[in-house]
């Protein structure tokens, strides 16, 4: 809504007659305009690593840009979107992924569509590169926590000028880095946000970066002796890990329902005597075995990151099983652990994740036993990770719900998981996975209703105390709205696991949580 003094008419004016840089110390104000209804922004001036050149706007919006200082040789980029229409009075900040400094207009525009007044900053540096973080705590310390709390405090701001109000009530939405921002800022900022969904977390993410560098060590480079190709990985080893796994929830649909059941041996493919075809070698098992295992320091057996996703094979070439460095984890032994410009990925060993914990840069690791702060506050949270997710394995999601829920035995009070089947990293994949969990896809078709919508059964419990029990996911013909629905699958609350109970598979009533 707009302030009362001010038809819908003079909008446009109100937007561009706004100074934000008067509000921020030291800010610059960096763009001011008004965005009509259905325009597809041109956007030549985004960093080309961030591979977003357009986007579509779908509601009247005044679009503002700053660049705020953090430090003395550290700030941040932000966009903040204020809707014609100000449904709820609601405010959203949405977050990032990777290690990187990409503002995700589609997320901006997804929460406009929907009423909220979106922002969404840079992370402390443009593109998807970390060198910026070399010999610089600072933008490192922005990146971990402090961007997205000086953007919201900087939006709200705004927010109030604006409208002549507050929020109501404050949200964030973010999947993989941006799941780990959204429980950082509940354990540091509790009075940031009443409502929180973080997707596919990176939590723990100094031992996700040491497993996410050992995968390199482990398959060794395209090309190398007894590399394991694509081809082999998304068919002969993925159809042996569905034809082990996939009915183990006794339908046979490509989507492995509960991933903590299978536990996928490799050796069925071992090559038999004068077998050269469609079989792996000793060594090639051996390095699938290594895989799907937990990652541990070698000499004392301690965990240092849970097992991979079965089923994730599909997806899983593109990074993980390319044959080439995993570019997150690179940028964040060479720029922050390291310091070293010139450290190359063959030469990880787990000795160096040992030293990126007892570093834990910028206090990134977020793994917290508690969020008291942020419980007495009646924030909410909503976490989700596909079963099949290439990039960051769900059971660590699983693991970190059951680190808190062992010191909190009322944690579904504030914090509830959902695990979501068949889904890759934070969308995508043979399961039911579009639930409204970002902009793009992953909401498109998706109505803003809290039974199929993760960001609307958010506002739900938060303004009237509905908890979700299931998060009803959409599977399209093709993953094309346009095309009708292909089916839909009620995702349980953890730690209940879906049960088939018989019938169509495909109808919702065919499965239950148990």
């Amino acid at each position: 809504m707009l302030s009362r003094a001010s038809p819908h008419n003079n909008f446009p004016n109100q937007c561009r007659s706004l100074h934000p840089e008067r509000l921020v110390k030291n800010s610059t104000l960096t763009r001011l305009e008004f965005v009509a209804e259905g325009t597809i922004l041109n956007l030549d001036d985004n960093v080309p690593s961030c591979n977003r050149n357009t986007q579509v706007v779908n509601v009247d919006v005044c679009r503002i840009g700053l660049q705020v200082p953090t430090s003395s040789r550290s700030s941040i980029s932000m966009e903040l979107w204020l809707p014609l229409k100000w449904e709820g009075r609601r405010y959203l900040a949405t977050g990032n992924g990777g290690v990187d400094g990409c503002i995700k207009y589609e997320d901006l525009a997804y929460g406009t569509a929907n009423g909220f007044a979106t922002m969404g900053t840079n992370n402390g540096h443009n593109g998807t590169t970390a060198v910026t973080m070399l010999h610089n705590p600072d933008i490192i310390e922005d990146f971990s926590h402090r961007a997205l709390h000086v953007g919201t405090a900087t939006a709200k701001k705004i927010i109030t000028k604006f409208y002549k109000q507050q929020p109501d009530y404050s949200y964030y939405i973010g999947c993989s880095l941006g799941g780990r921002m959204g429980i950082k800022a509940a354990e540091l900022y509790p009075q940031d946000y009443d409502g929180i969904v973080a997707g596919a977390p990176t939590v723990d993410f100094n031992n996700l970066q040491g497993q996410r560098a050992m995968f390199y060590t482990v398959t060794g480079a395209i090309g190398s002796p007894d590399f394991i190709s694509a081809d082999v990985w998304s068919g002969l080893i993925h159809q042996e890990v569905l034809k082990q796994c996939d009915t183990i929830d006794g339908v046979k649909d490509g989507i492995i329902e509960i991933p903590r059941k299978c536990y996928f041996n490799p050796s069925t493919l071992l090559c038999r005597p004068g077998q050269t075809n469609n079989c792996l070698s000793a060594t090639q098992v051996e390095q699938v075995r290594k895989i799907y295992a937990p990652y541990r320091y070698p000499t004392t057996g301690e965990l240092i990151f849970p097992r991979m996703n079965p089923g994730m094979e599909e997806r899983g070439i593109e990074r993980l099983l390319s044959g080439q460095p995993f570019p997150h984890s690179v940028e964040w032994f060479r720029y922050v652990v390291l310091n070293d410009s010139q450290w190359q990925a063959e030469d990880y060993h787990a000795g160096l994740v040992r030293l990126a914990e007892q570093m834990n840069p910028a206090n990134i690791r977020t793994y917290p036993r508690r969020l008291p702060d942020f419980k007495k506050h009646g924030g909410k949270i909503i976490s989700y990770h596909g079963g099949q997710d290439q990039q960051v394995t769900s059971f660590n999601t699983e693991r970190f719900m059951s680190h808190m829920a062992e010191a909190d035995d009322e944690l579904q009070d504030y914090y509830r998981y959902f695990p979501v089947s068949g889904m890759y990293h934070c969308s995508a994949g043979p399961g039911a996975w579009a639930f409204g969990q970002g902009g793009g896809a992953a909401s498109a078709g998706v109505p803003f209703d809290p039974e199929q919508n993760v960001l609307a059964a958010a506002t739900r419990w938060v303004e009237e105390g509905i908890a979700p029990e299931t998060m009803t996911g959409t599977k399209f013909l093709d993953d094309n709205p346009s095309q009708g629905v292909d089916f839909q699958r009620r995702h349980c609350m953890w730690p209940k696991s879906q049960t088939y109970i018989g019938g169509d598979y495909k109808l919702r009533s065919s499965w239950r949580c148990v």
